[in-house]
């Protein structure tokens, strides 16, 4: 009896139990465990499209910081590791899974590092046309010197307010007036300098007026705006581009420490807006005379110790102490002869 009853209880166990039991029929339905709703299983395909668009985003978003934060010169060589990681080789000892793997890396890099190379293509392009703009037109703006004026000074002089004055008026328009005393300031000067002049403005305005001012030739070179820096929204002249040995160069400008990216070179004057009275450019001579005829080693310790002075009131300020310490001297020696 006790046996009919194990067979019975044996049997309803095994009908109730089938998620427990490892006998089940193969037949019989499955249930899912989670939900209704079958998922997708992620193909190496749909994998690597996702690395790709990833991969893309990164280098899109890495593109816009670099820009601003590097040149591409820099970019290109913190690249250049990882454009040539997409060329990478598969040995042919490698196993299938190896080879598998490094197509796809291959693939999924190969984007991004197209996508880095036309982008330093096109940033040169760009840094080069920015260079025709901003920079000046050449690395030597002058011709060499000839050998035997080798030890000759530059003077180099700004156009507006330093030399002449342009004015503008509804019933005449633009006109131009000289300063007091240029003709005679550069004729003088001319004997002992290569005078330059190097102005901001477009060659149609710089050199109508050079052509009136300069009747007998006294200066050498001209140059204008487009060979100044451009830079933080304004022509600066670059004295380093002039092919001038920068010991030997003076710039004179109303406007000297502003203009120039060279203010150890700087010969500041007063800006001269049509004063009838100004002597600026004939007290001026006596100073560069003396510098053109005692030919000091560097011109910039020179003019360091000016700083902060009108050079050209100071000069004959030195020059009278100068002169009194000669008188002083003559006469102790006078003194001592007696």
């Amino acid at each position: 009896m006790s046996r009919i009853v194990r067979s019975r209880i044996l049997s309803y166990v095994s009908k109730n139990s089938k998620p427990f039991c490892s006998n089940t029929s193969a037949n019989s339905p499955k249930e899912p465990t989670i939900s209704s709703v079958s998922t997708p299983e992620k193909t190496p395909l749909g994998i690597l499209k996702y690395g790709i668009f990833g991969a893309f985003t990164g280098v899109a978003a890495t593109v816009g910081y670099a820009t601003y934060a590097y040149t591409s010169e820099e970019i290109d060589i913190k690249t250049k590791a990882f454009r040539e990681s997409a060329n990478r080789n598969i040995g042919d000892d490698a196993s299938s899974l190896e080879k598998l793997w490094g197509l796809f890396y291959s693939v999924a890099m190969t984007v991004p590092a197209k996508s880095i190379e036309l982008y330093l293509d096109l940033r040169r392009t760009f840094e080069e046309q920015v260079r025709g703009f901003t920079e000046p037109s050449s690395e030597k703006l002058l011709p060499d010197l000839p050998p035997h004026e080798k030890q000759i000074f530059t003077l180099v002089l700004d156009l507006n307010e330093t030399l002449v004055y342009s004015d503008w008026t509804r019933e005449r328009g633009w006109k131009t007036f000289k300063r007091p005393g240029v003709d005679a300031f550069l004729q003088h000067l001319a004997q002992f300098y290569e005078i330059v002049i190097y102005s901001d403005q477009m060659s149609t305005y710089v050199d109508p007026i050079i052509e009136r001012l300069d009747q007998k030739g006294c200066i050498r070179y001209r140059l204008s705006r487009s060979a100044t820096r451009y830079q933080e929204g304004k022509h600066y002249r670059d004295l380093s581009k002039l092919n001038r040995d920068p010991s030997r160069i003076l710039y004179v400008s109303g406007h000297a420490l502003d203009s120039s990216l060279q203010p150890d070179n700087c010969v500041p004057i007063k800006p001269w807006k049509m004063e009838a009275d100004d002597t600026t450019l004939l007290d001026l001579i006596p100073f560069l005379d003396y510098v053109a005829r005692h030919r000091p080693t560097d011109i910039r310790p020179v003019l360091e110790s000016y700083k902060g002075h009108d050079i050209a009131k100071e000069f004959i300020e030195r020059s009278k102490e100068t002169q009194r310490r000669i008188q002083e001297q003559k006469q102790q020696g006078r003194l001592w002869r007696r």
